[in-house]
Parts: structure tokens; C-alpha cells; sequence
């Protein structure tokens, strides 16, 4: 697997959200919260919306009543986009997902999951190992504990994915403000200061 990925660009990628539900939210154990990361996963909605990047959405188990659908803060984001659901812990083995992702024709995927063990690290590899360059980013995903949570992170890296935040892939993505995108950057990333000021003070 390749180690010389580049920055992404908003043309070239595509974002890739698996597994935010209630019941993944509740087990998190790792350093950054579920209310933080269910911000930062928002955050992610909107650059994707405001910068044409096409976004995919699993869930895992929700057809066979083991969890429940897609976190509403999330999906609120999501208007028109309809959740993947699936019977595997590995998205990259269920045909509609990666029929959904190679129909995007973007060979550059931004990932979040729940959780980094299992639901982020499995499909990544199996991604890289198809050709993709893959991107995680760590305060929008969390694992079990926290050990389990950052050796998967290593994990991923070791392999070739990218770790980033998602403040620094938002600004990644557009870089430059005379970009045409950047007006939609602003008002994104001041939304999401004062929602980081508010969250900051509970």
C-alpha cells in the first residue's frame, strides 16, 4: 500500500460515513466525546454539501432490529440521502456500498466510523488495498477504549491511510480563500467555531 498520498482536493473525493448510531454513540470510550464527534462529523455533512463532494452513508444491523438508524443529528444533515444498511462489520464487503462508492468515480475517500477498530480500520484497508487513497479523521471517529481507539489509528497509519482532523481536512479541501468554494468555507467553519465555543462551555 502506498505511502506518498498528496493532499485532497474537494474535485477529487468523496466522504464516507459508517456506523454513527445511537448504539455505537453510547459505547464510545476514546478521547474525544460522542457529542464532539457527532459535531465534527457535522461539520464534515456540510463542507461535503457546500463542496460537491458526494457522501456515502451505512449503517450496520438496522434492517435486522439488532441497532437502530443513523444517529437524527446526522441524518438532519442528510436530507435525500438514504443509509446503506448492512448485515457486515466490513462495509468494503457489501456490494451496494462499494458499488455506491465506485459510483462516485472519486478515488480519494474521506472515512468516519464508529468504531475505529472495526467499522473505520476494516473497510480502509480493504479500500487502499483496491486502489484507493484513504483518509481518516480521528476527532469524527471513536473506539471502545481508548487502546482500542488509537491502535487502530496506528494501525491504519502503518497501512497507509492518512490520519487528520476535521477542521484541517475542511481547510485541506479548499485551501486557498479566492478558491470559488471559500465564501461556503466561511460560513461553515464560523458555524462551527461558535458551535466548538458552545460545546466548550457545557
Amino acid at each position: 500500500m502506498s505511502k506518498s498520498q498528496g493532499l485532497f482536493k474537494h474535485e477529487d473525493a468523496a466522504l464516507v460515513l459508517i456506523d454513527y448510531q445511537p448504539e455505537m454513540f453510547a459505547n464510545i470510550r476514546s478521547e474525544t466525546s460522542s457529542d464532539l464527534i457527532d459535531l465534527n462529523v457535522r461539520l464534515l455533512i456540510k463542507a461535503a454539501k457546500a463542496f460537491d463532494i458526494p457522501v456515502i452513508l451505512s449503517t450496520v444491523g438496522v434492517k435486522y432490529g439488532v441497532n437502530h438508524p443513523t444517529r437524527q443529528s446526522i441524518v438532519d444533515e442528510l436530507p435525500g440521502v438514504t443509509a446503506i444498511d448492512r448485515t457486515s462489520m466490513n462495509a468494503w464487503e457489501d456490494e451496494a456500498f462499494r458499488a455506491a462508492v465506485e459510483a462516485t468515480g472519486r478515488k480519494k475517500l474521506i472515512f468516519g466510523a464508529l468504531y475505529t477498530e472495526i467499522c473505520l480500520a476494516f473497510p480502509v484497508l480493504e479500500a487502499m488495498a483496491d486502489g484507493y487513497d484513504a483518509t481518516f479523521v480521528v476527532d469524527a471517529v471513536g473506539g471502545m477504549s481508548q487502546l482500542a481507539h488509537r491502535t487502530a489509528v496506528e494501525r491504519l497509519t502503518n497501512a497507509g491511510a492518512a490520519p487528520n482532523t476535521a477542521i484541517a481536512i475542511v481547510t485541506e479541501l479548499f485551501r486557498d480563500w479566492t478558491s470559488p468554494v471559500a465564501d461556503k468555507a466561511r460560513t461553515i467553519l464560523k458555524e462551527y467555531a461558535g458551535n466548538l465555543v458552545a460545546w466548550a462551555g457545557r
